[in-house]
């Protein structure tokens, strides 16, 4: 069997809140470093480095995977993962449209950096990426699918954007089957007080700088079959993201 760990939730350079070392190619460096397989980049709604990323990625030998991190109109943060790079990047325009414009401040919020494979800019982020959409919690999962693409509750566990801070409860009218923990210590105490022993709890690290990716255990891993193509790896994934 083939063992991959994963990180579905990583911010590069180009989301306000994250650090400038968190380029394209010194994520998938650290990824490397730290037995990483499978990498989501999924920085605050936009895909723009997505492509860098992947080129990076395959350089270091870790199978990329093309997210968004979106900010619903309820201002709930939700993870968006995409199969393949292009419906990725036809999902970033249609969340485009529909981004409640504000220009960014970067004495406050810092630069928001598009980059080019070899860390090179190649362009910036004119307005604030972390301001809330006009896509409601419950239209997002159907408006990634669209896409081929999987959405689910980012890091329910925090206060800060989490669906469950800001709604009260565990948002269950959606039919999510999918939900992300932050701090795996909060597991138990979550599934029996918010009826989640349906829901299958994925950890991630929401890394906004590089030493936050952090060394996973035995609930951040696929176990599949030797010899695959990255491709096969990532249908594999997905198909069983999508079971639930």
């Amino acid at each position: 069997m083939g063992r991959y760990r994963y990180d579905f939730h990583v911010h590069s350079c180009l989301s306000p809140c994250g650090d400038a070392d968190n380029t394209p190619n010194n994520l998938a460096g650290m990824a490397h470093l730290n037995g990483i397989g499978i990498m989501a980049l999924t920085d605050h709604n936009t895909t723009r480095n997505c492509p860098a990323f992947f080129a990076a990625a395959r350089r270091y030998g870790v199978i990329p995977v093309a997210g968004m991190e979106l900010t619903t109109s309820e201002d709930i943060h939700a993870i968006c993962l995409f199969e393949r790079l292009d419906d990725a990047m036809a999902f970033n325009d249609e969340v485009g449209a529909r981004r409640v414009r504000v220009k960014n401040r970067e004495d406050i919020f810092g630069e928001q950096l598009v980059l080019d494979e070899m860390d090179n800019v190649v362009g910036h982020e004119e307005d604030l990426l972390i301001n809330a959409t006009t896509i409601a919690l419950d239209e997002a999962p159907a408006l990634a699918a669209k896409y081929d693409g999987i959405c689910y509750p980012a890091h329910i566990d925090k206060q800060a954007n989490g669906a469950i801070e800001i709604l009260g409860d565990f948002p269950h009218y959606v039919g999510f089957g999918l939900a992300e923990l932050h701090d795996r210590a909060n597991r138990d105490a979550y599934v029996e007080r918010y009826g989640l022993q349906g829901i299958r709890l994925l950890f991630s690290s929401d890394a906004h700088y590089l030493h936050e990716l952090r060394d996973g255990d035995e609930n951040d891993w696929f176990d599949l079959d030797d010899g695959l193509t990255d491709e096969q790896v990532l249908k594999t994934v997905f198909d069983d993201l999508r079971a639930r």
